[in-house]
Protein backbone atom coordinates (compact mmCIF):
# COMPACT_ATOMS: atom_id res chain seq x y z
CA UNK A 1 0.00 0.00 0.00
CA UNK A 2 1.34 3.49 -1.09
CA UNK A 3 0.23 6.02 0.75
CA UNK A 4 -0.49 9.03 -0.56
CA UNK A 5 1.60 12.48 -0.10
CA UNK A 6 0.12 15.77 1.65
CA UNK A 7 0.28 18.85 0.50
CA UNK A 8 2.98 19.59 2.64
CA UNK A 9 5.24 16.62 1.70
CA UNK A 10 4.71 14.59 4.91
CA UNK A 11 4.03 11.17 5.03
CA UNK A 12 0.00 9.97 4.88
CA UNK A 13 -1.17 9.52 9.05
CA UNK A 14 -2.66 6.14 9.06
CA UNK A 15 -4.68 5.17 12.48
CA UNK A 16 -3.65 2.33 13.91
CA UNK A 17 -6.84 0.39 13.51
CA UNK A 18 -6.06 1.06 9.65
CA UNK A 19 -2.60 0.01 10.14
CA UNK A 20 -3.58 -3.09 11.91
CA UNK A 21 -6.30 -4.07 9.29
CA UNK A 22 -3.98 -3.55 6.65
CA UNK A 23 -1.71 -5.69 7.79
CA UNK A 24 -4.03 -8.59 8.80
CA UNK A 25 -5.30 -8.33 4.92
CA UNK A 26 -1.50 -8.46 3.96
CA UNK A 27 -0.90 -11.50 5.47
CA UNK A 28 -4.23 -12.98 4.78
CA UNK A 29 -4.09 -12.81 1.29
CA UNK A 30 -0.81 -13.61 0.99
CA UNK A 31 -0.32 -16.76 2.36
CA UNK A 32 -3.95 -17.66 2.78
CA UNK A 33 -4.11 -21.80 4.24
CA UNK A 34 -0.72 -23.11 5.24
CA UNK A 35 0.86 -26.31 6.88
CA UNK A 36 2.62 -25.64 9.76
CA UNK A 37 5.44 -28.18 11.67
CA UNK A 38 6.11 -27.74 15.45
CA UNK A 39 5.80 -28.47 18.76
CA UNK A 40 3.01 -27.68 20.57
CA UNK A 41 3.66 -25.32 23.62
CA UNK A 42 1.84 -23.66 26.55
CA UNK A 43 -1.79 -25.88 25.95
CA UNK A 44 -3.80 -25.98 29.02
CA UNK A 45 -6.85 -27.65 27.70
CA UNK A 46 -10.32 -26.01 25.80
CA UNK A 47 -11.39 -22.61 27.08
CA UNK A 48 -14.88 -21.83 28.60
CA UNK A 49 -15.89 -20.63 25.75
CA UNK A 50 -14.81 -23.99 24.02
CA UNK A 51 -12.09 -22.27 22.08
CA UNK A 52 -8.16 -23.53 22.07
CA UNK A 53 -5.49 -21.70 22.71
CA UNK A 54 -1.21 -22.28 22.10
CA UNK A 55 1.56 -21.87 20.40
CA UNK A 56 3.41 -24.14 18.39
CA UNK A 57 7.71 -23.52 18.60
CA UNK A 58 10.74 -25.27 16.86
CA UNK A 59 14.17 -24.78 17.51
CA UNK A 60 14.16 -21.21 16.25
CA UNK A 61 10.76 -19.26 16.23
CA UNK A 62 7.15 -19.44 17.67
CA UNK A 63 4.10 -18.95 16.20
CA UNK A 64 0.49 -18.00 18.47
CA UNK A 65 -2.19 -21.00 17.55
CA UNK A 66 -6.16 -20.73 17.80
CA UNK A 67 -8.47 -23.47 17.09
CA UNK A 68 -12.61 -22.19 17.14
CA UNK A 69 -14.65 -24.57 18.98
CA UNK A 70 -16.36 -25.89 16.25
CA UNK A 71 -12.96 -27.15 14.40
CA UNK A 72 -11.85 -28.73 18.17
CA UNK A 73 -15.06 -30.38 18.02
CA UNK A 74 -14.11 -32.51 15.17
CA UNK A 75 -10.34 -32.92 15.58
CA UNK A 76 -9.32 -36.50 15.44
CA UNK A 77 -6.94 -35.74 17.46
CA UNK A 78 -6.89 -33.99 20.76
CA UNK A 79 -4.10 -31.35 21.23
CA UNK A 80 -1.54 -31.97 23.89
CA UNK A 81 1.72 -30.50 25.75
CA UNK A 82 5.05 -31.19 23.94
CA UNK A 83 2.89 -33.13 20.77
CA UNK A 84 4.53 -32.91 17.83
CA UNK A 85 2.46 -32.19 14.82
CA UNK A 86 1.41 -30.84 11.84
CA UNK A 87 -1.42 -27.48 11.53
CA UNK A 88 -3.12 -26.96 8.43
CA UNK A 89 -5.20 -23.52 8.74
CA UNK A 90 -4.81 -20.14 7.42
CA UNK A 91 -2.50 -17.55 8.94
CA UNK A 92 -4.10 -13.86 10.11
CA UNK A 93 -3.35 -11.56 12.66
CA UNK A 94 -4.79 -10.39 16.25
CA UNK A 95 -5.14 -6.10 15.83
CA UNK A 96 -5.37 -6.14 19.66
CA UNK A 97 -2.25 -7.28 20.60
CA UNK A 98 -0.54 -7.02 17.22
CA UNK A 99 0.44 -10.71 16.78
CA UNK A 100 -0.03 -13.22 14.30
CA UNK A 101 -1.74 -16.32 14.48
CA UNK A 102 -2.64 -19.60 12.88
CA UNK A 103 -6.41 -20.63 13.18
CA UNK A 104 -6.15 -23.97 13.01
CA UNK A 105 -8.79 -25.77 10.94
CA UNK A 106 -7.30 -29.87 10.78
CA UNK A 107 -4.33 -30.89 13.26
CA UNK A 108 -2.35 -34.51 12.85
CA UNK A 109 0.54 -35.70 14.64
CA UNK A 110 4.22 -35.54 12.72
CA UNK A 111 4.40 -39.05 11.52
CA UNK A 112 4.05 -42.36 12.87
CA UNK A 113 6.85 -41.34 15.39
CA UNK A 114 4.85 -38.90 17.03
CA UNK A 115 2.05 -40.97 17.35
CA UNK A 116 3.91 -43.70 19.15
CA UNK A 117 5.65 -41.41 21.68
CA UNK A 118 1.97 -39.66 22.09
CA UNK A 119 0.64 -43.73 22.80
CA UNK A 120 3.16 -44.77 25.35
CA UNK A 121 3.02 -41.53 26.91
CA UNK A 122 -0.99 -42.68 27.85
CA UNK A 123 0.14 -45.67 28.35
CA UNK A 124 2.42 -45.10 31.29
CA UNK A 125 -0.24 -42.82 32.53
CA UNK A 126 -3.33 -45.04 32.34
CA UNK A 127 -0.86 -47.72 34.06
CA UNK A 128 -0.24 -45.51 37.03
CA UNK A 129 -3.97 -45.28 37.52
CA UNK A 130 -3.94 -49.02 38.28
CA UNK A 131 -6.19 -49.45 35.04
CA UNK A 132 -4.24 -51.95 33.45
CA UNK A 133 -3.88 -54.28 37.04
CA UNK A 134 -3.70 -58.04 35.95
CA UNK A 135 -6.34 -58.41 39.33
CA UNK A 136 -8.52 -56.01 37.84
CA UNK A 137 -9.26 -58.90 35.30
CA UNK A 138 -12.20 -60.91 35.60
CA UNK A 139 -12.32 -64.17 34.31
CA UNK A 140 -14.94 -64.83 30.85
CA UNK A 141 -18.31 -66.86 31.53
CA UNK A 142 -18.19 -70.46 30.34
CA UNK A 143 -20.95 -70.63 28.16
CA UNK A 144 -22.92 -66.87 28.05
CA UNK A 145 -26.20 -66.23 27.32
CA UNK A 146 -26.24 -63.07 25.55
CA UNK A 147 -22.95 -61.48 23.95
CA UNK A 148 -22.89 -57.63 23.28
CA UNK A 149 -20.82 -56.47 20.35
CA UNK A 150 -19.47 -53.07 20.27
CA UNK A 151 -18.53 -52.24 16.18
CA UNK A 152 -19.48 -51.29 12.64
CA UNK A 153 -22.92 -52.95 11.45
CA UNK A 154 -21.90 -53.07 7.95
CA UNK A 155 -18.32 -54.17 8.19
CA UNK A 156 -16.99 -57.56 7.31
CA UNK A 157 -16.02 -57.81 11.52
CA UNK A 158 -19.40 -58.64 12.44
CA UNK A 159 -19.96 -60.89 9.64
CA UNK A 160 -17.48 -62.68 11.43
CA UNK A 161 -18.20 -63.06 14.51
CA UNK A 162 -21.63 -64.07 13.72
CA UNK A 163 -20.54 -66.70 11.34
CA UNK A 164 -18.02 -68.31 13.93
CA UNK A 165 -20.53 -67.94 16.99
CA UNK A 166 -22.97 -70.07 14.64
CA UNK A 167 -20.14 -72.58 13.90
CA UNK A 168 -18.97 -73.21 17.79
CA UNK A 169 -22.15 -72.86 19.68
CA UNK A 170 -25.09 -70.16 18.56
CA UNK A 171 -26.06 -67.74 21.29
CA UNK A 172 -27.87 -64.83 21.55
CA UNK A 173 -25.94 -61.90 19.86
CA UNK A 174 -27.16 -57.78 20.60
CA UNK A 175 -25.16 -55.90 18.20
CA UNK A 176 -24.54 -51.96 19.58
CA UNK A 177 -23.55 -50.08 16.14
CA UNK A 178 -21.10 -47.41 16.13
CA UNK A 179 -18.50 -46.06 13.98
CA UNK A 180 -15.15 -47.58 14.48
CA UNK A 181 -13.14 -44.84 12.51
CA UNK A 182 -13.64 -40.99 12.45
CA UNK A 183 -14.16 -38.30 14.94
CA UNK A 184 -17.14 -39.29 17.03
CA UNK A 185 -15.69 -42.81 17.09
CA UNK A 186 -14.23 -42.87 20.42
CA UNK A 187 -16.93 -40.85 21.66
CA UNK A 188 -19.98 -43.57 20.29
CA UNK A 189 -17.70 -46.53 21.30
CA UNK A 190 -17.82 -45.88 25.20
CA UNK A 191 -21.34 -45.02 25.07
CA UNK A 192 -21.51 -47.90 24.08
CA UNK A 193 -19.61 -50.55 26.30
CA UNK A 194 -21.66 -47.74 29.22
CA UNK A 195 -24.68 -48.74 27.52
CA UNK A 196 -24.68 -52.68 28.03
CA UNK A 197 -23.30 -52.28 31.86
CA UNK A 198 -26.26 -49.80 32.11
CA UNK A 199 -29.01 -52.40 31.06
CA UNK A 200 -31.42 -54.30 34.15
CA UNK A 201 -31.00 -57.79 34.76
CA UNK A 202 -34.39 -59.44 33.59
CA UNK A 203 -35.33 -56.15 31.72
CA UNK A 204 -37.29 -56.40 28.41
CA UNK A 205 -33.61 -56.49 26.60
CA UNK A 206 -31.49 -59.22 27.90
CA UNK A 207 -28.40 -58.04 29.55
CA UNK A 208 -25.12 -59.32 28.06
CA UNK A 209 -22.84 -62.10 29.91
CA UNK A 210 -19.77 -60.47 28.27
CA UNK A 211 -19.37 -58.07 25.25
CA UNK A 212 -16.47 -58.23 22.53
CA UNK A 213 -15.18 -54.84 21.06
CA UNK A 214 -14.51 -55.25 17.40
CA UNK A 215 -12.77 -53.41 14.52
CA UNK A 216 -10.52 -54.90 11.50
CA UNK A 217 -6.80 -54.05 10.74
CA UNK A 218 -5.86 -50.23 10.03
CA UNK A 219 -3.32 -48.06 10.54
CA UNK A 220 -1.73 -46.56 13.16
CA UNK A 221 -4.00 -43.35 12.73
CA UNK A 222 -7.20 -45.41 11.95
CA UNK A 223 -7.18 -47.23 14.92
CA UNK A 224 -6.60 -44.44 17.14
CA UNK A 225 -10.00 -44.03 18.50
CA UNK A 226 -9.52 -47.01 20.48
CA UNK A 227 -6.50 -45.21 22.52
CA UNK A 228 -8.50 -42.75 23.73
CA UNK A 229 -8.72 -42.26 27.45
CA UNK A 230 -12.54 -42.12 27.16
CA UNK A 231 -12.93 -45.76 25.30
CA UNK A 232 -9.70 -47.12 27.41
CA UNK A 233 -11.87 -45.87 31.10
CA UNK A 234 -15.08 -47.48 29.94
CA UNK A 235 -13.39 -50.84 29.21
CA UNK A 236 -11.43 -50.57 32.53
CA UNK A 237 -15.10 -49.60 34.76
CA UNK A 238 -17.24 -52.23 32.93
CA UNK A 239 -18.96 -54.66 34.94
CA UNK A 240 -19.40 -57.04 32.09
CA UNK A 241 -16.48 -59.09 31.00
CA UNK A 242 -15.04 -57.89 27.83
CA UNK A 243 -12.83 -58.89 25.14
CA UNK A 244 -10.64 -56.77 22.91
CA UNK A 245 -10.58 -57.70 19.36
CA UNK A 246 -9.13 -54.20 17.47
CA UNK A 247 -6.97 -54.84 14.64
CA UNK A 248 -4.57 -57.69 13.56
CA UNK A 249 -2.69 -59.93 15.71
CA UNK A 250 0.30 -57.26 15.42
CA UNK A 251 -1.98 -54.54 16.21
CA UNK A 252 -2.06 -53.28 19.81
CA UNK A 253 -4.07 -50.60 21.26
CA UNK A 254 -4.53 -49.10 24.40
CA UNK A 255 -8.24 -50.57 25.17
CA UNK A 256 -6.67 -54.00 24.82
CA UNK A 257 -4.34 -53.40 28.59
CA UNK A 258 -7.55 -52.33 29.58
CA UNK A 259 -9.83 -54.94 28.64
CA UNK A 260 -10.74 -58.71 30.44
CA UNK A 261 -9.32 -60.70 27.55
CA UNK A 262 -7.63 -59.99 24.32
CA UNK A 263 -7.91 -61.47 20.77
CA UNK A 264 -5.72 -61.36 17.65
CA UNK A 265 -8.69 -61.27 15.70
CA UNK A 266 -12.40 -60.62 15.87
CA UNK A 267 -12.66 -64.36 14.80
CA UNK A 268 -10.32 -65.17 17.83
CA UNK A 269 -13.18 -63.24 20.17
CA UNK A 270 -16.16 -65.39 18.87
CA UNK A 271 -13.89 -68.39 19.21
CA UNK A 272 -12.91 -67.35 23.29
CA UNK A 273 -16.63 -65.78 23.77
CA UNK A 274 -18.05 -69.67 23.57
CA UNK A 275 -17.12 -73.00 23.45
CA UNK A 276 -17.34 -75.60 20.38
CA UNK A 277 -20.86 -77.07 21.08
CA UNK A 278 -19.78 -80.12 19.32
CA UNK A 279 -16.93 -81.03 21.45
CA UNK A 280 -18.91 -80.18 24.61
CA UNK A 281 -21.56 -82.89 23.33
CA UNK A 282 -18.78 -85.41 22.33
CA UNK A 283 -16.85 -84.91 25.72
CA UNK A 284 -20.27 -85.40 27.68
CA UNK A 285 -20.76 -88.25 25.70
CA UNK A 286 -17.17 -89.64 26.87
CA UNK A 287 -17.19 -89.08 29.91
CA UNK A 288 -21.22 -90.56 30.13
CA UNK A 289 -19.87 -93.47 28.57
CA UNK A 290 -16.47 -93.74 30.91
CA UNK A 291 -19.01 -93.15 34.32
CA UNK A 292 -21.09 -96.21 33.09
CA UNK A 293 -17.91 -98.56 32.62
CA UNK A 294 -16.43 -97.59 35.90
CA UNK A 295 -19.72 -98.30 37.29
CA UNK A 296 -20.06 -101.43 36.22
CA UNK A 297 -15.96 -102.37 37.38
CA UNK A 298 -17.16 -100.86 40.77
CA UNK A 299 -20.20 -103.09 41.03
CA UNK A 300 -17.82 -105.79 39.55
CA UNK A 301 -15.17 -105.35 42.61
CA UNK A 302 -17.61 -105.23 45.07
CA UNK A 303 -19.70 -109.01 43.76
CA UNK A 304 -16.22 -110.17 44.38
CA UNK A 305 -15.25 -108.87 47.48
CA UNK A 306 -18.35 -109.44 49.00
CA UNK A 307 -18.24 -113.48 47.86
CA UNK A 308 -14.37 -113.57 48.93
CA UNK A 309 -15.56 -112.71 52.53
CA UNK A 310 -18.90 -115.16 52.36
CA UNK A 311 -16.94 -117.90 52.48
CA UNK A 312 -14.90 -116.96 55.04
CA UNK A 313 -17.80 -116.08 57.75
CA UNK A 314 -18.48 -119.73 59.48
CA UNK A 315 -22.08 -120.95 59.71
CA UNK A 316 -25.03 -119.76 60.78
CA UNK A 317 -25.72 -122.46 62.95
CA UNK A 318 -22.42 -123.09 64.52
CA UNK A 319 -22.72 -119.02 65.10
CA UNK A 320 -25.97 -119.33 67.17
CA UNK A 321 -25.05 -122.43 68.64
CA UNK A 322 -23.17 -121.70 72.26
CA UNK A 323 -25.71 -118.43 72.58
CA UNK A 324 -29.11 -120.79 72.57
CA UNK A 325 -27.34 -123.39 74.62
CA UNK A 326 -26.82 -120.23 77.51
CA UNK A 327 -30.05 -119.22 76.59
CA UNK A 328 -31.92 -122.90 77.71
CA UNK A 329 -29.74 -123.05 80.96
CA UNK A 330 -30.62 -119.53 81.57
CA UNK A 331 -34.34 -120.89 80.82
CA UNK A 332 -34.51 -123.83 83.56
CA UNK A 333 -32.21 -121.53 86.18
CA UNK A 334 -35.53 -118.91 85.59
CA UNK A 335 -37.96 -121.13 86.83
CA UNK A 336 -36.21 -122.76 89.74
CA UNK A 337 -34.88 -119.67 90.65
CA UNK A 338 -38.86 -118.01 91.50
CA UNK A 339 -39.52 -120.77 92.94
CA UNK A 340 -36.93 -120.42 95.39
CA UNK A 341 -37.55 -116.81 95.36
CA UNK A 342 -41.48 -117.46 96.48
CA UNK A 343 -40.49 -119.85 99.37
CA UNK A 344 -38.49 -117.60 101.03
CA UNK A 345 -40.66 -114.25 100.45
CA UNK A 346 -43.04 -116.85 102.19
CA UNK A 347 -41.27 -117.88 105.66
CA UNK A 348 -39.78 -113.91 106.08
CA UNK A 349 -43.63 -113.12 105.61
CA UNK A 350 -44.87 -115.97 108.10
CA UNK A 351 -41.92 -114.64 110.84
CA UNK A 352 -42.94 -111.32 110.68
CA UNK A 353 -47.20 -112.01 110.61
CA UNK A 354 -47.45 -112.24 114.49
CA UNK A 355 -45.84 -108.70 115.13
CA UNK A 356 -48.28 -107.28 112.32
CA UNK A 357 -51.70 -105.91 114.36
CA UNK A 358 -53.94 -102.80 114.42
CA UNK A 359 -53.82 -101.77 117.91
CA UNK A 360 -51.64 -98.69 117.82
CA UNK A 361 -54.01 -97.32 114.83
CA UNK A 362 -57.45 -97.82 116.87
CA UNK A 363 -55.81 -96.38 120.06
CA UNK A 364 -54.22 -93.03 117.99
CA UNK A 365 -57.98 -92.96 116.75
CA UNK A 366 -59.91 -93.38 120.11
CA UNK A 367 -57.42 -90.30 121.53
CA UNK A 368 -58.44 -88.09 118.88
CA UNK A 369 -62.00 -88.81 119.54
CA UNK A 370 -61.74 -87.72 123.21
CA UNK A 371 -60.12 -84.47 122.42
CA UNK A 372 -62.56 -83.32 120.00
CA UNK A 373 -65.45 -82.09 122.50
CA UNK A 374 -62.60 -80.30 124.21
CA UNK A 375 -61.43 -78.79 120.65
CA UNK A 376 -65.21 -77.42 119.40
CA UNK A 377 -65.87 -76.12 122.71
CA UNK A 378 -62.32 -74.08 122.21
CA UNK A 379 -63.41 -72.99 118.93
CA UNK A 380 -66.67 -71.79 120.01
CA UNK A 381 -65.50 -69.48 122.93
CA UNK A 382 -62.90 -68.33 120.46
CA UNK A 383 -65.68 -67.30 117.94
CA UNK A 384 -67.85 -66.01 120.57
CA UNK A 385 -64.78 -63.27 121.25
CA UNK A 386 -63.83 -62.07 117.62
CA UNK A 387 -67.63 -61.52 116.95
CA UNK A 388 -68.04 -59.32 119.87
CA UNK A 389 -64.40 -57.33 118.98
CA UNK A 390 -65.77 -56.86 115.50
CA UNK A 391 -69.04 -55.54 117.21
CA UNK A 392 -67.24 -53.11 119.38
CA UNK A 393 -65.26 -51.83 116.63
CA UNK A 394 -68.50 -51.43 114.20
CA UNK A 395 -69.92 -49.34 116.65
CA UNK A 396 -67.21 -47.19 117.61
CA UNK A 397 -66.60 -46.85 113.93
CA UNK A 398 -70.65 -46.15 113.42
CA UNK A 399 -70.76 -43.38 116.31
CA UNK A 400 -67.24 -41.74 114.67
CA UNK A 401 -69.08 -41.72 111.64
CA UNK A 402 -71.93 -39.81 112.98
CA UNK A 403 -69.84 -37.68 114.60
CA UNK A 404 -68.07 -36.08 111.37
CA UNK A 405 -71.85 -36.38 109.28
CA UNK A 406 -73.25 -32.81 108.76
CA UNK A 407 -76.70 -34.39 109.56
CA UNK A 408 -75.48 -33.41 113.49
CA UNK A 409 -75.43 -29.80 112.25
CA UNK A 410 -78.68 -29.82 110.70
CA UNK A 411 -80.16 -30.98 113.93
CA UNK A 412 -78.64 -27.82 115.97
CA UNK A 413 -80.72 -25.46 113.93
CA UNK A 414 -78.69 -25.06 111.13
CA UNK A 415 -79.90 -25.67 107.20
CA UNK A 416 -77.59 -26.42 103.79
CA UNK A 417 -78.48 -24.74 100.31
CA UNK A 418 -77.67 -25.70 97.50
CA UNK A 419 -77.65 -24.36 93.50
CA UNK A 420 -80.25 -26.37 90.88
CA UNK A 421 -77.13 -28.10 89.98
CA UNK A 422 -77.10 -29.37 93.66
CA UNK A 423 -73.54 -27.62 94.11
CA UNK A 424 -73.30 -26.14 97.86
CA UNK A 425 -74.20 -22.33 98.06
CA UNK A 426 -71.85 -20.59 100.50
CA UNK A 427 -72.78 -16.93 99.51
CA UNK A 428 -75.06 -14.77 98.65
CA UNK A 429 -72.83 -13.21 96.26
CA UNK A 430 -73.48 -14.34 92.71
CA UNK A 431 -76.70 -15.40 92.97
CA UNK A 432 -79.17 -14.47 90.48
CA UNK A 433 -82.69 -13.23 90.58
CA UNK A 434 -85.09 -16.10 89.69
CA UNK A 435 -82.15 -18.69 90.51
CA UNK A 436 -83.46 -22.07 92.27
CA UNK A 437 -82.34 -22.89 95.12
CA UNK A 438 -82.43 -26.04 97.49
CA UNK A 439 -82.55 -25.86 101.21
CA UNK A 440 -81.99 -28.86 103.08
CA UNK A 441 -83.24 -28.80 107.02
CA UNK A 442 -82.88 -31.51 109.90
CA UNK A 443 -86.64 -32.57 109.37
CA UNK A 444 -86.52 -32.13 105.18
CA UNK A 445 -86.28 -30.28 102.41
CA UNK A 446 -87.68 -26.96 100.76
CA UNK A 447 -87.17 -25.16 97.10
CA UNK A 448 -86.67 -21.34 97.07
CA UNK A 449 -86.21 -18.61 94.52
CA UNK A 450 -83.75 -15.43 94.55
CA UNK A 451 -86.58 -12.66 94.74
CA UNK A 452 -84.72 -9.43 93.09
CA UNK A 453 -81.74 -7.51 94.79
CA UNK A 454 -80.82 -10.88 95.91
CA UNK A 455 -83.45 -11.53 98.67
CA UNK A 456 -85.39 -14.75 98.25
CA UNK A 457 -89.00 -14.60 97.40
CA UNK A 458 -91.60 -16.25 99.65
CA UNK A 459 -92.90 -19.00 98.42
CA UNK A 460 -96.73 -20.47 99.42
CA UNK A 461 -95.82 -22.97 102.75
CA UNK A 462 -95.70 -26.77 102.15
CA UNK A 463 -94.94 -29.35 104.74
CA UNK A 464 -92.03 -30.35 104.27
CA UNK A 465 -91.47 -34.56 103.02
CA UNK A 466 -89.75 -36.73 105.27
CA UNK A 467 -89.36 -39.03 101.96
CA UNK A 468 -85.67 -40.13 102.41
CA UNK A 469 -84.07 -36.51 101.39
CA UNK A 470 -86.21 -36.45 98.09
CA UNK A 471 -86.96 -32.25 97.61
CA UNK A 472 -90.58 -30.94 97.93
CA UNK A 473 -91.30 -29.02 94.83
CA UNK A 474 -92.60 -25.03 96.34
CA UNK A 475 -92.16 -23.34 92.86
Amino acid sequence: MTPPESADGNAHEFSVSEISFALKRTVEETFGHVRVRGEITGYRGPHSSGHCYFGLKDDKARIDAVVWRGAFGKLRFKPEEGMEVIATGKLTTYPGSSKYQIVIEHLEPAGVGALMALLEERRRKLGAEGLFAPERKRPLPFLPDVIGVVTSPTGAVIRDILHRLQDRFPRRVIVWPVRVQGETSAAEVAAAIRGFNAMEKGGALPRPDVLIVARGGGSIEDLWPFNEEIVVRAAAASEIPLISAVGHETDTTLIDFAADRRAPTPTAAAEMAVPVRSDLIADVSDKGTRLMRGERRLVEDCRTRLSGLSRGLPRLADLVALPRQRFDNAADKLGRALVRATEVKGAAFHRIEDRLSDRPIRQKIETGRKALPQLLERLSRAETRHLGDLARRLDGTGKLLESYSYHGVLKRGYAVVRDAEGKPVRTAAGQNAGDVLDIEFADGRLGAVVAQGGAPKPQPKKAARKDGGKQGNLL
